[in-house]
């Protein structure tokens, strides 16, 4: 049996750390579906969350590449979080789990 190359294993588990987890699909959701939010309109969209479990998650989001973080030289300081191109990629997805649930629940 051929030894598998990187590009035949499976992403899955790539995937899922860098959009699982009980905050990270939400705080996508709204970005990709509601558009470029503030921080504190993210913590009231994403009910439960805490300030540092939403600043843990957009840094991780950013990280990955799914989030941009756009900061105005203002007093106070104003932060915007947007979707990325890499993130609105993940739109279909989105639509695709809401269809899948619709299906269930016929």
């Amino acid at each position: 049996m051929d030894k598998l190359s990187e590009k035949d294993i499976c992403p899955a588990p790539i995937i899922f750390s860098m959009i699982g987890g009980k905050w990270k699909l939400s705080i996508l959701k709204a970005l990709i579906f509601k558009g470029t939010k503030r921080f504190g309109e993210l913590r009231r969209e994403v009910e439960g969350i805490t300030q540092t479990m939403l600043t843990q998650q957009l840094r991780a989001l950013e990280t990955d590449g799914l989030i941009s973080r756009k900061v105005y030289a203002e007093v106070p300081p104003r932060v915007e979080y947007s979707a990325t191109a890499r993130g609105l990629q993940l739109k279909p997805v989105f639509e695709a789990m809401h269809h899948w649930w619709l299906e269930q629940e016929s």
